[in-house]
């Protein structure tokens, strides 16, 4: 349905009330009109104007203090004041404020007011359509972003998964650090804390932590579950792990910093370590954090040639290698940390593991780490897996 063009029509003369009503109807205008100001402004209450057309001269209220009036009812609505030519100057300086649209002269020609009605009309429907429009660009903005939020959440959550089952699998393949990776990301997270980083940064610490290894799925077995020492041929295939974790992460947006921690964990305070020999703080703190807590997991952990040693054991060897292989501010914030708190994360990440156990044993899914068992032995014995 069509919305009416309604205009209000104020004027103390009736004759020329009249007039401007039979013109403005012949135009096709809903009008409606007003011997008084007073009126006119609770016909504007009852009913808002899309145009209100005002004389000036008027007993008690003249036109300018009415269209000023008229405009917080109605704030959209041009506004046209008529005014015979001795009141011009008055009038001039009112439509210079601001409050009106444009001046109308008593006696009017009646081309010029039907052409200047029309273009004040016009001129409102344009800013009515512009708000309209405006309105429903936000709500649509709104309506988008809710819309990407959730596609993002959604990407988030199934990169994850990916993720998840990557470094599950990995664990499965590499049965000696089964859980390592969840043990050195919450170490990471920990000391990250203790050093000041908080919010992103801190997530992505531990997101690199925990992501540190993926690039061993682009490790052979025969070489990355070899028992014995690596020839030299081998270990260059081994130091490419770093490189390939980094280019299987770097086109996710969210784990580009992440993705700095995975390509740099194997890199050393003193520039010796791989693959690009960084030193210092050219190291991301990431990876300065990693390869301390990396240390105290490989120390605490079982091994087959050795049982897992004690933390005071870790905390001697971690400050033995402050300044050569380890950052000393980071070794120095490791060392303030008590033992107990180091202690409860790997409780938790014990009991994980043992629940986790307990549910492949009841669902079936323990096959899957007896597969990766098999593919161990084969890599070994030359077998078949």
């Amino acid at each position: 349905m069509t919305e009416s063009r309604r205009v209000l029509v104020l004027d103390d003369d009736q004759l020329i009330l009249r007039a401007l009503h039979r013109v403005l109807e012949a135009q096709g205008f809903e009008v409606s009109s007003c011997n008084s100001p007073e009126d006119a402004l609770l016909k504007l209450q009852e009913r808002p104007a899309n145009l209100i057309i005002s004389d000036y001269m008027m007993p008690g209220m003249n036109g300018v203090e009415f269209l000023s009036e008229a405009r917080r009812i109605c704030p959209d609505a041009p506004r046209l004041l008529l005014t015979a030519v001795n009141d011009f100057k008055v009038a001039t300086d009112a439509v210079n404020t601001g409050e009106i649209y444009r001046l109308l002269t008593k006696p009017w020609n009646h081309a010029e007011l039907i052409n200047t009605i029309r273009q004040a009309y016009e001129y409102g429907e344009l800013k009515r359509q512009h708000a309209l429009l405006t309105e429903k660009v936000q709500e649509q903005n709104a309506q988008l972003q809710e819309i990407n939020a959730d596609l993002e959440r959604l990407v988030v959550e199934r990169t994850n998964d990916l993720l998840d089952g990557m470094i599950n699998a990995l664990d499965y393949r590499d049965m000696e650090t089964q859980w390592h990776s969840r043990r050195v990301s919450l170490y990471a997270k920990r000391l990250g804390e203790q050093l000041g980083l908080t919010g992103s940064e801190l997530h992505d610490v531990e997101m690199g932590a925990l992501l540190h290894d993926i690039g061993k799925i682009g490790v052979r077995d025969s070489v990355l579950l070899k028992p014995g020492p690596l020839t030299p041929e081998e270990w260059e295939e081994m130091k490419e792990h770093p490189a390939i974790g980094f280019r299987l992460l770097r086109g996710i947006h969210y784990l580009e910093s992440a993705a700095q921690v995975v390509l740099q964990h194997q890199e050393r305070w003193d520039g010796k370590g791989y693959p690009a020999g960084l030193k210092g703080e050219d190291i991301a703190i990431g990876a300065r954090i990693f390869c301390v807590v990396d240390t105290l997991d490989a120390i605490r952990s079982d091994r087959p040639y050795r049982a897992g040693r004690p933390f005071p054991v870790a905390l001697a060897e971690i400050q033995r290698c402050s300044g050569t292989q380890f950052d000393p501010r980071v070794v120095e914030a490791f060392a303030a940390v008590p033992e107990a708190e180091w202690e409860a994360i790997r409780d938790q990440i014990d009991e994980m593991a043992a629940a986790s156990t307990a549910a492949d044993a009841a669902d079936g899914l323990g096959e899957v780490g007896r597969f990766w068992q098999r593919r161990q032995t084969a890599a070994v014995t030359g077998t078949k897996g």
